[in-house]
Parts: C-alpha cells; structure tokens; sequence
C-alpha cells in the first residue's frame, strides 16, 4: 500500500479537501485504484450533532456513517462508496482507546497519548486503507489521507506525530506528503510572497514531517483592515506561480522546483486535476512514490469533455433554493453538486437563489417588508422550487408556503426529507381542510398528525440514532414520474437521515384526495416518494438523493427537476430517465461562486459552475 498525505498551512479553507480529490483522481487517471480517508482532529465522534452553520453540511454514507462533508468531495470525485471508518476524528480514536484500557487491554500500562493514541492512529490508518471501497475485492493500490485543519493547531498535534512515525515506519517509495499552502499577492507592492509558506514548512519540518510536494494556492484574496487604514490587500493571482517564487520557495523550502505545484484560480474545479496533470504532479507523485514503471499517462477524455461543455453554457435555469440555513452554502454542498450534475447534464447554466425560508412568512412581512419582498419575488421568478432537508422549527411555514406556492402554480418542485414532509403537511391543510395539520416535531399535540415521530427513534439521545444509511424504496405506481426516472426499476437504494416519518395512518386518506405515495419501503408503511400525478412535477422523498449523484450520473430526481424546468421532462422520460445521461462516465465538481457575475472565492472552494444571487453567502 502506497500513502499520500495532505496537510494544509497558513490559513484554512485553502482547498485541502478538493486538492486531495483532485490527487486521487489524477492517481486515478494513471490506472492505479485509489482509496480516502479524511481525519477531522475535533472531539466529537462524528459530524453527526455539528450544526450546518458550524461545519456545514453532514454527509451520509451507505453504511450510515455521518461524515465530515469533504467525503463527499472524494465520492464523487473517485466515484466510490466509502465507510463510516474512512472518516477518522479524536473522539473515535480516544473512545477506541478508552474502551481498550476498561477491557483490560493495556495490562496495567499508564494509558498516554504517546505511545497508546498514536498507535492506535496507525492501527486505524492501516485497517481501513485495505478496504475496498471501489466494488473490487482486493486493497486499492494507493490511499490518500487528509489532515485536516492547519498545521500548528493544538488539537491535531497527536495525529501529526502519528504520521510522523508512521512514515519512518512504512519507508521512503511508500508515503509521499503533499502541502497546500499560501502565497499571497500584496497589492502594495505586486509581488507573490513566499514568506508564509517558508513559516508554515519550517513549523511542519519541526513536528517531524518533511513535505515532498508543494501545493501553493496562488489565488486567494483577503484584506485586513485597522479603522479606515487597509495594512495589506491580497489580490487575485490567476496565472499561477511565477518561476522565480518558484525557485525561491524551492531553496528555502527544500523541495526540488519541479515539485512546486501552483493551484491557481480556474474556471471551475473540474479543470484543478487537468492543471495537476499540465504541471507533471502525477509524475512527481509516482516519482516519490517509486510507481512510474507501473502507472500509466492520465486519461481523462470524457472528463475533459465534461469540464469543456460546463464552461460553454450559457442558457439559464434558475432554482429557488428555500432553506434555513442559506447563510452558509455549504450547509447544502451536495445538493448544490448534484443540481449542477442535472443542470450540465440537460445542458443549462444553472442559477440558485437563495431563499430563506422564514422570510416567506407573513411575521416578516411586518418585521421586514422588504426582505419579505425580496423573498417571494425570487420564488416566484425561479423555474423551479427545492425545499432541502432540515432540523428545528425555524422557516418551517415558509418552506409550507413554498410547497403551496409551486403546487398552486404548477411550479416543478423537489422536496427532500423535511421538503417532502413539509409538502404533505401543506396538502393536509389546503386540499384535505386540516387546518392545523402539523409534524409532531414541530406541535407535538397537533390534532392532525401528518408526521410523527418513528418508533425506534430515541428522544434521549441525538447522535447516531437517526434513520441512517442505504435503505431500500420499492415503487408502488410503475408509471409514475419517479419509477420513470430511475429507469423502471422495481426498487432503488438511496440514503437516508430523519426522525420522523409521514404518519402512515393517514395515507388512504391522502390518497383518496389525489396525492399519490409512489415509492414505499419493504413494509409497505414507511412512505418514501410522494408524488401529485396531474401536475408537471410535483416530488417529494424521504432519502437523500444528493449524496449519491456524480457528474457523470446525475440523480434521477435531481435530473427531473431540471428538466421539467427547461422543458425536457417528457423527452427525458421517454428516453428511460437516468439512462439518458450515460453519455459521460464520473466526474468531479466543485465550484467558484458568483455573485452578480464575479467570481468569488468560497471557505472550501466547493461551488464552482453555479451562479447565485449571493443571498446569505458566507465569503
């Protein structure tokens, strides 16, 4: 097995997580199967209790596991199915640790960071990098693990040491580390400054690891400012590293210059694997790792096909997006993704606006009349309607309103998780007179119970005891939109987080007044799709399906969304649904935002090809 490490320093947000997809991607392309495994140095067990604002969004693998979102990144990037234990944290590692010294393992030992945590580091790395993660049986020949975080903080120093000696102990040919780091432009003076990577290389050479490769993010721009006095202004590099920065940072740095790769500014990040492979870094890569007479030049015909069609679009579709959490778009990555996947797909440039939920409702009308304005102008200009999954009880009637909005007009409407339930609850009051139909999460004594709590839940405890992971939706109408969508199939596995359920009871009555549950699991009481049979596209699901979309395979119900928007849902249908996009094989995404048609540079760099109206957008 053959490892390669990506740290980051300077600052966070730098693209770690993109770089470090774009490097499996690469290893990819040169014929070599690849594996991921990301370590978030955070207590918790799991992102699962993270609030979105916090650490945006949790990411749901199939067996369940709630994961940093950055396995997203390498699932679609890779176009493989990760585990729960690809995703390691220091509440994982001291818990395992812990539970160790109660069995009696450690014989008495006084249990330390040094050597018990950092062995059982290693331990995990090992165990888990041997797991095929890519439908074949045997070990992938090269995992790439990333740190996350930036090097110097307290929290990771005891993985940072776990490294340490784990690449003295599996040897030189067999650990390549790559560092993403800073070179910022001061305006003042017009000059690419190498000083913050020499700092950040020389803190990680004395915690003991040597970088091999140089990843410099040239590009970043930042302004700090005293009062009215701007002391520095980074600006914008997007021509990448000039040769004599290059030289420099080689000399003081100790890399040879042809391993000092630039990660300038592109189009969108479907091009940052292509600028990798015009800047030999496979071959710097393979170099270290001792594989150039086993791996091939990189391939990536369709990808490039892809990445040259997403730059060329210009016809619009705009998808008001009705959320809670819309001020950090993150919250809602893979949504975003897998809308982008579709909008390409049926060969549209996509435009989101953001829409927060709670300034639909009529409070805000008289609290703040113009955002209230702003609000229902943007639904009602969009071509489409998406309500996202969500927590709380906060915009809950404005996602309400939106549902009823898109139902009323004949609106193309996609609700996921909450969205679906949401959808149900506004039928229950419009179209059935149950006026104070509700959710039990948000009236836990409504008098009409649309959705309640599901049995097996636990009110006691939050993290882990969702709903989670693959579970299996058979379709109950084989001529509905969404048995179409999915290609006629009897069945579809796709993923899933909630609590609450719609309240299986009051389906015939549902159904009686011409809403129809499409989609159902193996009980037959648990609704999973739910559609309204005479309108242009009106979909509800319990799962997810964001996290299973790729670029290449857009989501079925992502796919039909955008195309009853544009106008292609009857020829996408008649074409067998998601066996119309066959044509390009799996790709990546990541995007640049732009607001009112600049680009701007993102936390984690992850919206490129999507354009906003820049609503609540956390820069």
């Amino acid at each position: 097995m053959k490892y390669v490490l990506v740290t980051g320093g300077v600052v966070s947000g730098l693209g770690k997580g993109v770089t470090a997809s774009s490097i499996g991607l690469i290893l990819k392309a040169c014929g070599l199967r690849v594996t991921s495994i990301k370590i978030d140095p955070y207590l918790n067990t799991d992102a699962g209790t993270m609030s979105p604002f916090e650490h945006g969004e949790v990411f749901v693998l199939d067996d369940g596991g709630e994961v940093d979102l950055d396995l997203g990144n390498y699932e679609r990037f890779l176009d493989i199915k990760l585990t729960r234990d690809n995703n390691i944290t220091t509440g994982k590692i001291y818990q395992s640790v812990l539970d160790k010294e109660r069995k009696g393992d450690y014989l008495g030992k006084t249990v330390q960071v040094v050597p018990h945590i950092t062995d059982a580091i290693q331990e995990w790395i090992e165990r888990v990098a041997v797991i095929p993660v890519d439908g074949e049986d045997s070990p992938a020949d090269v995992c790439v693990i990333e740190l996350g975080g930036t090097i110097g903080d307290i929290e990771s120093m005891p993985f940072i040491e776990a490294l340490g000696q784990f690449s003295y102990r599996v040897g030189a040919g067999n650990f390549c580390l790559i560092h993403v780091s800073l070179v910022p432009v001061l305006n003042v003076v017009g000059e690419q400054k190498t000083k913050p990577t020499q700092h950040s290389v020389r803190g990680l050479r004395s915690l003991g690891l040597a970088p091999n490769i140089l990843a410099c993010r040239s590009s970043l721009s930042l302004s700090l400012s005293l009062s009215y006095i701007y002391l520095y202004i980074y600006t914008s590099c997007s021509n990448g590293l000039d040769d004599n920065v290059k030289e420099k940072l080689s000399r003081f740095c100790h890399v040879p210059i042809d391993n000092i790769i630039s990660l300038h500014d592109v189009s969108n990040i479907w091009r940052v694997p292509l600028i990798l492979r015009d800047q030999k870094a496979h071959e710097s890569i393979l170099r270290v790792l001792n594989l150039k007479g086993v791996a091939r030049e990189p391939v990536f015909g369709e990808w490039t096909s892809r990445t040259e069609l997403c730059d060329r679009l210009h016809e619009p579709v705009r998808v008001a997006m009705v959320g809670k959490y819309t001020g950090l778009s993150d919250s809602y990555l893979s949504v975003l993704k897998a809308l982008l996947h579709s909008s390409v797909a049926c060969r549209r440039k996509l435009f989101v606006d953001w829409v927060p939920a709670s300034d639909l409702e009529d409070e805000t009308a008289i609290e703040n009349p113009e955002n209230y304005r702003t609000a229902w102008n943007l639904l009602k200009g969009a071509d489409a309607i998406l309500v996202p999954g969500g927590f709380g009880d906060r915009g809950v009637e404005g996602k309400i309103l939106a549902a009823k909005y898109a139902r009323e007009n004949r609106i193309p409407f996609l609700g996921i998780c909450l969205g679906m339930q949401i959808a149900v609850i506004d039928y229950a009051r419009s179209i059935l007179g149950l006026q104070h139909a509700n959710s039990t999460e948000f009236d836990p004594n409504t008098q009409n119970p649309c959705v309640i709590f599901m049995p097996e839940g636990s009110k006691t405890h939050m993290g882990g005891t969702m709903r989670l992971g693959s579970r299996r939706t058979y379709f109950q109408v084989k001529d509905s939109k969404s048995a179409k969508l999915y290609g006629n199939r009897s069945f579809v596995d796709e993923r899933h987080r909630h609590r609450y359920e719609v309240n299986p009871d009051m389906v015939q009555q549902f159904e009686d007044a011409g809403l129809s549950f499409t989609g159902k699991d193996k009980s037959g009481r648990r609704m999973e799709i739910v559609e309204l049979p005479n309108h242009p596209y009106f979909i509800g699901v319990q799962f997810h399906p964001e996290f299973k979309s790729r670029p290449g395979k857009p989501s079925a119900v992502f796919l039909g969304l955008i195309a009853a928007a544009c106008g292609q849902l009857e020829s996408l249908l008649k074409k067998g649904g998601v066996a119309m996009n066959r044509g390009f094989s799996n790709g990546t995404s990541g995007e640049k935002l732009h607001r009112n048609g600049n680009a701007t540079n993102l936390s984690n760099g992850s919206l490129d090809g999507i354009y906003s109206n820049g609503n609540g957008i956390h820069v």
